[in-house]
């Protein structure tokens, strides 16, 4: 079992991890901007489930692997990075088209929860920055006296992703009242539909410009 003081040493450092502005808040703020507050809570839930997955990849020593690896390192973040230019192009194709989406019928909304979930997890899980947090310090809070490894390091990970669903959920819905006001007008809401996706566009642009280069 993980000592109260270690879960305390790491949730502090993963609150830190969170609390400072990074992909995930970024990618919330432009979803929130560009399809809504509900589709942004469901991508922050999705997020969340991606980054736990990668705790689950660490745990289990794959992280090991992406952290040795400069490929499968660059793989990730590609991945990623050209995910978020996707999700960013096409909001920006359809900023024009903001307004009916805000009318959809029941079945839509269904189908859209399930994008929305599948594009946060995609996110989440294709970080590489966060992966390679946890490979180089979960292995530090560990303590092999106190029972099997990867438990510990599977109860210690689950700070970041509910850090994560807090944070960003307020995040999401900041962005997501903001939105509503730009919705009173068509030409407002299809600007500020093209400057979230561009800010997607930019963060994966940026994703995949910066890291490591060995």
């Amino acid at each position: 079992m993980v000592s109260s003081g270690a879960l305390a040493s790491f949730a502090g450092l993963a609150l830190l991890l969170v609390l400072v502005p990074g992909p995930s808040v970024l990618f919330t703020i432009g979803r929130a901007l560009t399809a809504g507050r509900r589709t942004a809570l469901l991508n922050v839930v999705g997020n969340a489930v991606g980054v736990y997955l990668q705790v689950v990849a660490v745990a289990f020593g794959v992280g090991a692997v992406v952290t040795a690896s400069a490929t499968v390192f660059t793989a990730i973040k590609l991945i990623g990075a050209g995910y978020l230019v996707y999700l960013g192009i096409q909001s920006f194709r359809h900023r024009t088209q903001l307004r009916d989406a805000l009318a959809i019928e029941p079945d839509g909304r269904d189908r859209r929860a399930i994008a929305a979930l599948r594009d946060g997890f995609v996110v989440g899980l294709a970080n590489p920055k966060t992966i390679v947090f946890l490979a180089a310090l979960l292995p530090q809070f560990v303590d092999p006296t106190r029972g099997a490894v990867a438990q510990q390091m599977l109860i210690l990970g689950l700070c970041i992703p509910l850090f994560g669903l807090i944070f960003d959920s307020l995040w999401a819905v900041a962005a997501g009242s903001a939105r509503s006001w730009f919705a009173r007008s068509p030409r407002r809401l299809a600007a500020v539909g093209g400057t979230g996706g561009l800010v997607m566009i930019g963060l994966g642009a940026s994703l995949a410009l910066t890291g490591r280069k060995d």
